[in-house]
């Protein structure tokens, strides 16, 4: 399935509420040399959003908010090209990423995702590196050696230890990928949820090791919240019990939770 301009590839830039880094989100999808399409969708419409999408001659679809999960299900099936990445209105991607992504498709057209490296924006800091990001490439060794994984030993052995998968930089093939991919009740973890469910299906999972977009670390995200509330930690240790005894999944979830401070400013 193609659109009109024959684009394989759309951003959907799920925006929230008024995010002071929507225009920089939108400048960087705008800005890429493979011609993506750009469309913006939002269960939280207000004339902030309205007015930016305006002045960028963006496309406005709106929904109703049920969940996160919800929300980012509704981003996906919002674009009408084969490759659908949902971008995070905080965060920005580097001007080939699309390109790289359409590329790999080609070689690897039975990938159900496919994802990028990824530094993090720490106030107007480029990071990339730092203890969790040296965590998630060594969880990432076997893809990164193999570019692209198809069984589901290997899938799942990449995400078994925690959640390597940073989900802006994520690449959605349709066609290979079941209707509802997040829906859950996860507040936080719906991204993590989202690969376990992908890692028992047919669709193989692609690596581009290139940090080719930058994901916004704020102490106002959600994720802060969330992480604050103590949600996260209940959630870790829900999805570690999906591949591991309980012994081990209380252990792991241990030792995950002072990965979060890496998430803190």
């Amino acid at each position: 399935m193609k659109n009109k301009n024959n684009s394989l590839h759309t951003f959907v830039i799920l925006a929230y509420k008024e995010s002071s880094f929507l225009e920089d989100c939108i400048k960087s999808v705008k800005n890429q040399s493979y011609s993506s399409e750009v469309i913006v969708a939002t269960t939280t419409k207000n004339s902030y959003i309205s007015n930016l999408a305006k002045i960028y001659n963006l496309k406005v679809i709106e929904g109703e908010h049920t969940n996160i999960g919800g929300d980012f299900d509704f981003a996906i099936h919002s674009g009408n090209t084969p490759l659908i990445t949902v971008a995070h209105q905080d965060d920005v991607y580097e001007k080939n990423y699309s390109e790289k992504i359409v590329k790999a498709y080609k070689k690897y057209p039975d990938s159900s995702i496919i994802f990028t490296d990824y530094f993090e924006l720490r106030d107007k800091e480029r990071v990339y590196s730092n203890t969790l990001l040296k965590i998630k490439h060594l969880l990432l060794t076997s893809i990164r050696i193999k570019k692209s994984l198809k069984s589901r030993h290997f899938k799942r052995s990449i995400l078994k230890f925690g959640n390597p998968v940073c989900c802006p930089a994520v690449t959605f093939v349709v066609k290979n990928c079941p209707k509802d991919i997040f829906k859950s009740s996860f507040k936080c973890n719906c991204d993590w949820h989202a690969w376990e469910k992908l890692s028992k299906e047919k669709g193989a999972f692609t690596y581009i090791h290139q940090p080719l977009m930058g994901h916004r670390i704020s102490k106002n995200s959600t994720t802060t919240d969330i992480i604050n509330q103590g949600i996260r930690t209940k959630e870790d240790y829900q999805i570690f019990k999906r591949f591991w005894p309980t012994p081990i999944a209380k252990l792991l979830t241990k030792f995950y939770q002072k990965s979060e401070k890496s998430n803190q400013l």
